[in-house]
């Protein structure tokens, strides 16, 4: 384990040792992963969309079992027991508070009250302005080439236009695997990384070992981004499940979409009064419409089939573009480690050259 090589608002802010943020994946960053980049030096998310409310409370009490280092709390503002999510980081003490999408101004005052960081994820300059305005303490901007909800904008253009709009730390997501890619986003003016698939594949990763070699044996144009999945834009790898979802009719999609909705009420334990919320909040927060909300209520159990019980031929499996570029799973520890002392290198190299 390395000491502290680059110090910035990131780190000074949420008291991490290094700024690598290891992103909120749904059924993914559990307790295990978390603690594993905590203990390694960064900032660790669990992912809290796909738990229920006593879950999550019991994945941060593990948490805190196997790490006293900081950690986060990944939440969707929208979730009709936000609220109630929040309180329990309050409860725990839980360090940072990540969002998936803009907070409300009052959630974010309640938190900050209690000492949280609270750290939106946004996909647009404009999102930046609107929640630094409100008093979020960071931001994380992903770029297209990120896995998962993403956007059209790559990193390298999305993530200077965000920084020109505010004045609070930004973490850059999207496409970044290795020490050269944190020495990029730092030159850039950006507080730290944040990386998903990177984590994905690591030893620490709960991720079935035959998913994760799927996932090595990809290369760079074996993704691709579809709305048909669950009616946004979303990054993953290209199977064949993913084709006939390209592919398919929505006539052809609906009895399987019921199906996967039935499933996804009874594993997160939701009822359907909880489903109806989350459905209007939907609506209302982000514009979509019946059916997008219908395929949306699907995602937890596609993701889940591959993602936790290892069917490579079932299941949707979410994916960065640099999955193309990875060929290895280190630990947690052993990825921080030589990603930093890298950066660290770089850094020191392009700076022999200035005159």
């Amino acid at each position: 384990m390395i000491e502290q090589l680059l110090r910035t608002p990131l780190t000074d802010l949420t008291g991490v040792r290094h700024p690598v943020v290891q992103t909120g994946m749904g059924w993914v960053s559990g307790p295990r992963l978390v603690s594993g980049t905590a203990n390694a030096g960064g900032l660790g998310l669990l992912a809290s969309a796909t738990m229920s409310l006593e879950e999550l409370e019991h994945a941060i009490v593990e948490v805190r079992s196997r790490t006293d280092a900081p950690f986060g709390v990944n939440l969707r503002a929208d979730a009709g027991d936000a609220v109630d999510r929040c309180d329990l980081l309050i409860r725990h003490g839980v360090k940072v508070a990540s969002f998936a999408l803009a907070p409300k101004q009052d959630l974010i005052k309640r938190l900050k009250d209690h000492g949280i960081v609270v750290m939106p994820s946004i996909g647009a300059a404009r999102h930046a302005e609107k929640v630094a305005a409100w008093g979020a303490d960071a931001v994380m901007v992903q770029g297209g080439e990120g896995g998962g909800h993403t956007g059209p904008v790559p990193t390298t253009l999305l993530l200077p236009t965000v920084l020109d709009a505010v004045d609070i730390p930004v973490v850059a997501a999207g496409g970044f695997f290795d020490g050269r890619g944190l020495a990029a986003a730092l030159s850039y003016g950006a507080a730290g990384v944040g990386m998903g698939t990177r984590f994905l594949l690591t030893r620490d990763s709960a991720v079935p070992d035959a998913v994760k070699e799927l996932y090595l044996a990809r290369g760079l144009t074996d993704t691709v981004v579809t709305a048909k999945v669950d009616g946004m834009p979303h990054r993953m790898l290209r199977t064949d499940l993913v084709e006939e979802i390209e592919e398919g009719s929505a006539l052809r999609r609906l009895v399987p979409t019921a199906r996967r909705t039935l499933e996804f009420k009874r594993t997160s334990g939701m009822g359907w009064l909880d489903l109806a919320r989350d459905g209007r909040s939907m609506r209302r927060t982000q514009g979509r419409t019946l059916a997008q909300m219908t395929l949306a209520a699907n995602t937890p159990t596609m993701l889940k089939a591959g993602l936790v019980d290892g069917d490579t031929t079932a299941g949707v499996l979410a994916s960065g573009q640099v999955v193309g570029v990875i060929d290895d799973l280190p630990s947690c520890e052993e990825l921080i480690d030589r990603v930093v002392t890298r950066a660290a290198d770089e850094l020191r190299r392009a700076a022999a050259h200035v005159v």
